[in-house]
């Protein structure tokens, strides 16, 4: 199979959709792989190091998606790119397309099989290839609001720490998921105050265990929201609906009535956002203010983090890659259901019940396109 890598084209996107290691991987199993030039400088990955894998460059994305079977991508196609996608085409990245009407009317009129990477399921219930990025992205939305605390830019001035004789920072994180976790486990680190909500009081009981009174469990209500976002600093949402649009829980009423100069990052921002106030914004124009509170909402955090980001993408993804490629897409996700599950439009169909309900389309079972 012939599978491309184009270079990111999404605001200050540095990630790649394949390492010089993964595509050794494909070429050793036989397959073809072309990459744009320069499409890994960014997180440290030469031409070179792409060539002396097994890969071929290409000078430009048109010659990519004009050669390729498969494409490997990162990010959601952006306009140009959905432009270049034909009919059969394979693509296979993060899509998040229950919060963007545009984008999925355009996959359905490409005709391309497009796999989501935040859909696949494992055998544990979990989302192995979601699972990266909510680590990287749960770390780093205690290490930007700590930042965003800083007077200069634009919060109340607060140490998220505190120092002897002054009390640290008030974390909230709604959400004990795997974004969640990660969350609390580096505001815990730095010293913060950090209360948790969530629904599964399983989930609770066993970060009590873990942390014990280092960390507060609250039964996730609107009440007992709004009742710890009174006193909150810094507020990180971090809820899932797997494949569909996150759920509002914070709502405008509440956010006015927070301390001005807290900070709100909204982790779900891909799938629409939990807060009512949530807009997307990019990592060149991260914040915003309403009511006087800061809101970072940006869609691709981990690109801030590229190489670590890139790296941990790469060894969740190149397994099911493989599988692709060495079987075709109707082979391995008919053989696979875990695979099938990422499956969110197909041919012109949209196969993925959460997608087709957001955006008022049919849904047609990916069992049903496997033919």
């Amino acid at each position: 199979m012939w599978i491309g890598v184009p270079k990111e084209i999404k605001d200050q996107e540095y990630r790649v959709g394949l390492t010089p290691a993964c595509v050794r991987e494909l070429v050793s199993h036989g397959h073809a792989v072309m990459i744009q030039a320069g499409a890994g400088a960014a997180v440290g990955l030469s031409d070179r190091q792409y060539e002396a894998a097994g890969g071929q460059l290409a000078a430009d994305a048109m010659s990519v998606y004009d050669r390729a079977e498969m494409i490997v991508k990162v990010k959601e196609p952006q306009p140009s790119e959905l432009a270049l996608l034909k009919a059969g085409q394979i693509l296979y990245t993060y899509l998040h397309l229950a919060a963007d009407r545009s984008l999925t009317a355009g996959l359905v009129r490409s005709g391309a099989i497009c796999i989501a990477y935040e859909t696949v399921t494992g055998p544990d219930g979990g989302l192995p290839l979601l699972a990266p990025m909510s680590e990287v992205a749960g770390r780093m939305s205690v290490q930007v609001a700590a930042a965003h605390l800083e007077k200069p830019r634009g919060g109340m001035g607060l140490l998220l720490g505190g120092v002897p004789g002054v009390a640290p920072a008030h974390v909230v994180v709604i959400g004990a998921g795997v974004v969640g976790t990660n969350a609390l486990q580096i505001a815990v680190g730095m010293g913060a105050r950090v209360t948790v909500l969530d629904k599964n009081v399983d989930r609770l009981r066993h970060l009590s265990l873990v942390y014990g009174n280092r960390v507060t469990g609250l039964y996730s209500t609107t009440d007992s929201i709004e009742r710890a976002l009174l006193s909150a600093d810094v507020v990180i949402g971090a809820v899932l609906v797997p494949g569909g649009e996150a759920p509002k829980l914070v709502t405008r009423a509440m956010v006015a009535r927070m301390k001005a100069g807290s900070v709100m990052v909204d982790v779900a921002i891909d799938q629409g956002g939990c807060f009512e106030t949530s807009r997307p914004t990019s990592h060149t124009a991260p914040t915003y203010v309403v009511d006087g509170v800061l809101h970072y909402c940006v869609t691709n955090m981990p690109a801030a983090v590229a190489r670590t980001s890139t790296f941990a993408l790469n060894n969740a993804t190149i397994g099911y890659a493989l599988a692709i490629a060495d079987k075709g897409w109707l082979r391995a996700l008919a053989e696979d259901a875990y695979l099938r599950a990422g499956l969110n439009i197909c041919r012109g169909h949209v196969t993925y019940a959460a997608v087709a309900s957001a955006h008022g389309y049919m849904h047609v079972p990916a069992e049903e396109v496997l033919v």
